[in-house]
């Protein structure tokens, strides 16, 4: 293996590989996956030099870490930049700078600590993560099992030639969720399966987020929707950011890793530029749905 690679030291508790998704397939069964909080990603790429002029997309893979995040040893010099949830950075046990390009020497033990606020952390390096693409994509997809696994101690990752250029940077990392998740919905299709009192229940009444939600789904807790219809739905498509009512009548938001098809009426859709904070929203946080048209 050639020594453009970072060695896993210690995986966390869910560390994965992720780009921008492979969109375009649901037609064959195959969730666009994905980054959860695609922002973050594009901006760490824009400060290691992964902005596209040079032949490495702002798209690149990244490593996202699952709360508490991760420990890397590069084989070689390379520049990292942490983002996404907030964390303390180490490099060879010295604090080191979050949200911003930092230069890590061959062997040296790249710490990333447990998100402060926030759930979900990214790591870009210069170059990318160069694991094998599968549907032109280099995401794990836990659902479909598409991708590279998610890390374990030991693994070793392959790195893309860096790049000297440096992207125009706008805006530092987003900081972190809101303590009050607001996501725009645009009503239906299903909406129509479920009484008027639901629907009012649904804009208007404060949610929770559950400890069950991944990356497949965010699961809320609070008040069950009531439906208008009995019966059984056919399954149909579903998309990023579908309300789903389960049988329970607690509503889930699907994120990346969602099914294709499902049964389940479909109350709502969120907006997409919604669902980078949903990404990030650790479990109890409060949740408001809001018709928009």
């Amino acid at each position: 293996m050639t020594d453009r690679a970072v060695s896993v030291v210690r995986a966390g508790a869910l560390t994965t590989v992720q780009d921008l998704g492979r969109p375009g397939y649901a037609h064959l069964g195959v969730p666009r996956s994905g980054a959860l909080d695609p922002g973050a990603v594009r901006l760490l790429n824009r400060l290691v030099g992964n902005s596209g002029g040079a032949g490495v997309p702002e798209g690149a893979a990244v490593l996202e870490t699952t709360l508490d995040g991760c420990a890397l040893r590069p084989r070689c010099a390379v520049t990292v930049a942490v983002g996404g949830a907030p964390c303390p950075v180490r490099v060879d046990g010295r604090p080191a700078a979050w949200g911003t390009a930092v230069r890590v020497g061959a062997g040296s033990l790249l710490e990333v600590g447990a998100a402060v606020r926030g759930l979900r952390s990214y790591v870009a390096f210069g170059g990318g993560i160069a694991v094998e693409p599968v549907l032109g994509s280099r995401s794990t997809d836990l659902l479909s099992g598409l991708g590279p696994a998610p890390l374990s101690e030991g693994a070793v990752l392959p790195l893309g030639a860096e790049t000297a250029v440096r992207g125009p940077v706008d805006a530092p990392p987003w900081p972190g969720p809101p303590d009050e998740l607001v996501l725009r919905v645009r009503m239906g299709p299903r909406d129509d399966w479920f009484t008027a009192g639901a629907l009012r229940t649904l804009s208007t009444r404060a949610y929770r987020v559950s400890s069950a939600s991944n990356r497949i789904g965010l699961r809320l807790e609070g008040p069950a929707l009531e439906r208008a219809l009995p019966g059984e739905l056919a399954s149909e498509g579903m998309v990023l950011g579908a309300v789903q009512v389960p049988p329970d009548g607690r509503p889930v938001v699907f994120l990346a890793d969602h099914p294709t098809t499902g049964g389940y009426p479909v109350v709502a859709v969120v907006r997409e530029a919604d669902l980078c904070a949903a990404a990030q929203a650790v479990p109890g946080t409060p949740v408001r749905f809001v018709p928009v048209r």
